[in-house]
């Protein structure tokens, strides 16, 4: 009797086993930020330079087109991305924040003193609740602020295209 029920038990095992690790495989954990944010959030991060706690109310002026760019030295498009936010950040219509993500100060300081630094300000998110804040699905991310709207979100790398896009938008 023993011999007959141990292969069933077995393989009745085995199959709830399968359907478990098949149910848990199915389940998606990934994050999934608010895709339509139209009004920045309003947030306290510490400044880069001085570490003192800023508001964003303070950063954003109603009248001014912004680029709030998230960024790490250890993200390889970030990289790419740095001459292109160099010539906007020529722009005089133009201010360019900086989110410093999930990163160590002094590689980031590294960073811009390797490529030079596109940022007016520049702000630290140190566990990345900020850029979850703002929806973003990783680095980097840029969006174009007026009037404390966000008008335009680019997700990945700024290129030429980009650029052109975000120039037209500021004339």
């Amino acid at each position: 009797m023993i011999k007959k029920i141990t292969p069933f038990l077995i393989v009745s095992a085995f199959l709830l086993v399968f359907i478990i690790f098949y149910k848990g495989l199915n389940k998606t954990n990934l994050y999934n930020p608010k895709i339509e944010i139209k009004n920045i959030p309003n947030f306290f991060a510490l400044s880069f330079d001085t570490q003192e706690k800023i508001d964003s109310k303070k950063i954003f002026d109603e009248n001014k087109y912004y680029l709030f760019n998230i960024w790490a030295s250890w993200c390889v498009p970030c990289r790419d991305e740095h001459s292109i936010l160099s010539n906007l950040s020529q722009n005089n219509n133009l201010e360019i924040i900086g989110l410093n993500y999930k990163d160590k100060i002094n590689n980031a300081k590294k960073f811009l003193d390797d490529l030079g630094n596109p940022y007016k300000k520049i702000l630290i998110d140190q566990d990345g609740t900020i850029a979850i804040e703002w929806g973003a699905f990783g680095v980097p991310e840029t969006f174009l602020i007026y009037k404390n709207e966000i008008v335009k979100k680019f997700i990945g790398p700024l290129n030429e295209n980009s650029l052109s896009e975000i120039e037209k938008a500021i004339e």
